[in-house]
């Protein structure tokens, strides 16, 4: 048994507009036991989403949490005990655990993690969730084809930056939008042809003279007023767009109305909505092609770590207000591979 405080992130209230710090807070709670066929693990990194915002607002397919719930929330843990065939106290796991410290899951929600093919911190971002949805929205749902040209909003974030960089090993032109110059910066240096910071008035003129016969694939990550103008303004002939996430509305009470889908009759284009967990069992397919770019030093990634638990609350906020660069993960305990 282990003699310590599960420290936990609850749901305090549903936010209204961008989430304060104080609509979630840190409870105590107490250190789980596994039954037969779960595991108790003790969390390393703990990943914060945007997503998230939209399950607090409703808008989510699943279950909107409500006050006193755990926050959900992704993790790299290391197993503590284990009643589960083949995964054994020590090993480390990518694990739907919730913001806490230590947490008991069933079979069904264990990824195990080799912590000699990447930084661990990877699982989390382009070699775990963020990554296949890129993987699978270009490979699977909608492949890209060489010589087309992929426009990706969010292009600094994980699933952004995977896209680009992906849309690039497959012989297509990259082109991203990011929110700030600095961002932009990133992007280009990860192999993206281009990056438009949309914050600037006149980023469709630039836009267009980047992609003077349009874009044939929008891998969209924001939706909102950008969405907008790409469907009625960017579009290719046969342009596909594939919509990932919608993070500009995840604050507003009520949804915003939708594009003019007059272009897409005009365009021949089509609409496609990514949902990851449809793919998950290709992740072993993603990995497969993933890992050999990575240790061959073709993928680049940004991450923003922050330290403790305690500051989820103030982390989330930052998210949601769009001060985040790169993948945001809170480093809950020490990771012991760094001291191999």
């Amino acid at each position: 048994m282990i003699n310590e405080p599960n420290l936990q992130v609850r749901v305090k209230r549903i936010p209204e507009g961008i989430p304060a710090p104080d609509d979630l807070e840190i409870v105590e709670g107490t250190v789980p036991r596994p039954g037969p066929g779960e595991l108790l693990a003790k969390t390393i990194y703990l990943v914060v989403d945007p997503y998230v915002r939209s399950r607090l607002s409703g808008r989510h397919f699943d279950r909107q949490p409500q006050p006193g719930d755990l926050m959900l929330g992704r993790t790299v843990s290391q197993v503590v005990d284990s009643r589960i065939d083949g995964i054994d106290a020590g090993d480390f796991v990518c694990i739907e655990s919730g913001m806490q410290q230590y947490a008991v899951v069933d079979a069904s929600d264990v990824i195990p993690i080799d912590p000699t093919a990447a930084p661990m911190t990877t699982a989390l971002g382009i070699l775990g969730m963020p990554g296949l949805t890129a993987w699978s929205g270009l490979c699977v749902l909608d492949p890209i084809k060489p010589g087309e040209t992929l426009l990706v909003s969010a292009a600094s974030g994980a699933v952004g930056s995977m896209a680009g960089q992906i849309a690039k090993l497959k012989g297509a032109r990259a082109i991203g939008l990011a929110g700030s110059d600095e961002k932009c910066a990133w992007a280009r240096n990860a192999g993206f042809d281009a990056c438009i910071n949309y914050k600037n008035p006149d980023w469709p003129s630039v836009l267009a003279e980047h992609c003077p016969d349009g874009v044939d694939v929008y891998f969209d990550n924001a939706g909102g007023d950008v969405l907008n103008i790409i469907v009625r303004d960017h579009l290719a002939m046969n342009a596909r767009i594939l919509i990932c996430g919608l993070i500009a509305q995840y604050n507003l009470k009520d949804a915003p109305p939708g594009p003019n889908l007059g272009p897409i009759v005009s365009k021949r284009a089509q609409i496609k909505g990514l949902v990851v967990y449809d793919f998950e069992d290709r992740r072993e397919d993603f990995l497969r092609e993933a890992l050999p770019w990575f240790a061959a030093g073709r993928l680049h990634y940004k991450e923003e770590l922050h330290d403790g638990i305690e500051s989820a609350p103030q982390v989330f906020s930052r998210l949601m207000s769009g001060q985040n660069f790169g993948k945001t993960i809170i480093r809950v305990s020490d990771d012991p591979t760094l001291n191999r």
